[in-house]
């Protein structure tokens, strides 16, 4: 669920756990949280993390210091949306090149990168919508 607390902050409810989120002060909010956007970028790169964690597990290396850094741009024409994300997995030290390709392979079929390759249908209800 997601509530309205205040102006443009929002409180995300998912399994017990809470999480705000919150618009830039130039853009008319108070930045005390990630906006929804940031949250769906982090999203993706929190994913190829996962996924890239147990990949190293599996095959007995290290994930000890493993990262996953992104930067998304916003479209400049209409509607408003996230045109490009960019994930740079930093790996520990170790991790035999020879498992790259296949480390690759698993990042790239996260669940949420695969949603964004084949996107779900999506339906927003108002009141009184069937």
């Amino acid at each position: 669920m997601v509530r309205h607390l205040e102006r443009d902050r929002f409180r995300i409810e998912i399994r017990g756990h809470e999480l705000d989120v919150d618009q830039p002060i130039e853009d008319g909010g108070d930045d005390k949280a990630p906006t929804p956007t940031e949250l769906f970028a982090a999203s993706l790169a929190s994913c190829v993390g996962f996924y890239a964690e147990r990949f190293l597990r599996r095959h007995d290396l290290p994930a000890e210091g493993l990262t996953a850094e992104y930067s998304f741009e916003m479209a400049t024409d209409r509607p408003a949306r996230v045109s490009s994300i960019d994930v740079r997995l930093g790996l520990p030290a170790g991790i035999p090149r020879v498992r790259l390709s296949a480390l690759r392979s698993v990042v790239e079929h996260c669940t949420v990168h695969n949603s964004l390759m084949q996107p779900p249908a999506v339906t927003i209800r108002l009141p009184g919508d069937p």
